[in-house]
């Protein structure tokens, strides 16, 4: 076992009293006890600012986007545009254009291989992706391998959960065209070294998606500095409203690719008599009415972790999995699955005589949210031997009390269901 339960930071400059003040749904109660919400690895909670984001839009300026010149029309696309240099300015991207809205990760990576991969991978050509992935960057790639015919091969991992580069390194072909992988393991929170697995697949001529849903909540994402060609997060993974998320691209990678769905304002014009033409990035990825509402509240969340500092988010979080660790390790037969060196807030594990679901469903009669199953992961979870885990996972909100509280609920279920 790794030292998890001491290296993190003692200390965090993180106000978390204040924080929680931000976010209603945690004074409510669950079965009679106060919530402790430790599923924030599948939706983190959404605070006051961004809520208040949904009833100012509908309330105030509620209007289409982009081609209406009254004034609400002016005032949302003001708004919706804002987002995108406020998600420009998170990611550190060069240009706003580099930002196209989707709904979600998961649509962000179908665009890259519906997009991208038809135009560039053909049969015989090889794509590298990490036993790590979540489902949505593992199935967008089977299905069109399934239609055209390239090779995937598995970056694998070690004991810990971490990635075997020196694997990753002979994996490499004059056939690989790209390598898949993501930023942060939202099963085992496994942290990944993608600025030098970039550096690695451009030096042989690959490009590098980044699947950053995990990392964005947790610490500073710098797309240039990461030198990623494409990076994917979602809105509700980083204190924002469900059915958002965002693709980043490089300007010339955007540029070249076709467009992905077929529709109103990804357009320039359209005719029977002569050839459709398409708009510009980012509009040629945007087909139809986006989620306006969605999109400007995701602006305000990605505002409200800036101003909370997202550095010292992660350092906090840190200290609440070294407690968690220290004190589910207490327990006799629990067994942690990914104890990788670089990690972050995210604990799994099993107990033996116990099963994930009963566990899960019985600490939620105490009031505690974790989540169990196999997190869409299901061929990691399957090589480490098992078909599920509990999984807790923590935000800039859990106190140390709650992962007591949490600790201690789950020894009491333990010694219910063993």
């Amino acid at each position: 076992m790794t030292d998890l339960a001491t290296r993190a930071p003692a200390t965090s400059s993180l106000d978390v009293a204040a924080i929680r003040a931000d976010f209603p749904i945690l004074t409510r109660q669950v079965h009679g006890r106060p919530l402790v919400y430790l599923d924030n690895a599948a939706t983190s909670q959404t605070p006051r600012q961004v809520i208040d984001t949904f009833a100012a839009y509908y309330g105030g300026y509620n209007a289409n986007i982009h081609r209406g010149l009254h004034t609400l029309a002016d005032e949302a696309t003001a708004a919706f545009e804002g987002t995108r240099e406020t998600v420009r300015g998170f990611l550190n991207a060069a240009d706003s254009r580099e930002i196209i809205f989707t709904r979600g990760t998961t649509e962000a990576i179908n665009l890259v291989a519906n997009s991208w991969g038809r135009a560039n991978l053909q049969a015989g050509d090889e794509v590298l992706i990490s036993r790590l992935e979540h489902h949505s960057n593992i199935v967008p790639w089977q299905l069109l391998a399934a239609e055209i015919g390239f090779t995937i091969k598995v970056i694998p991992v070690d004991a810990h959960g971490t990635l075997d580069l020196d694997a990753y390194r002979e994996l490499f072909s004059e056939r690989t065209r790209l390598v898949a992988v993501n930023h942060v393991s939202n099963a085992f929170g496994t942290v990944n070294p993608v600025k030098e697995m970039a550096t690695i697949a451009h030096a042989h001529g690959a490009r590098i998606l980044v699947d950053g849903a995990q990392a964005t909540p947790h610490q500073a994402v710098d797309v240039r500095d990461l030198d990623a060609d494409f990076y994917a997060f979602s809105g509700h993974k980083v204190y924002g409203p469900t059915g958002v998320g965002v693709l980043y691209g490089k300007t010339e990678l955007l540029e070249a690719m076709p467009p992905w769905q077929g529709g109103g304002e990804m357009i320039a014009t359209v005719s029977f008599e002569a050839e459709t033409t398409f708009a510009e990035i980012p509009h040629k990825f945007e087909a139809g009415t986006p989620a306006i509402a969605e999109v400007i509240a995701l602006g305000e969340a990605l505002k409200w972790v800036s101003g909370v500092g997202v550095e010292a988010i992660g350092a906090w979080e840190g200290r609440l999995l070294a407690h968690a660790t220290e004190r589910v390790l207490r327990i006799d037969g629990l067994r942690i699955l990914g104890t990788s060196p670089e990690k972050a807030g995210v604990l799994s594990f099993v107990v033996d005589g116990a099963h994930a679901q009963d566990i899960g469903l019985l600490i939620d009669q105490l009031g505690v949210a974790i989540r169990t199953g196999h997190h869409c992961a299901q061929p990691l979870l399957a090589h480490f031997g098992v078909d599920a885990t509990c999984r807790a996972s923590f935000a800039a909100y859990n106190t140390l009390d709650e992962i007591d509280i949490f600790a201690d609920a789950l020894e009491r279920v333990i010694g219910m269901v063993r």
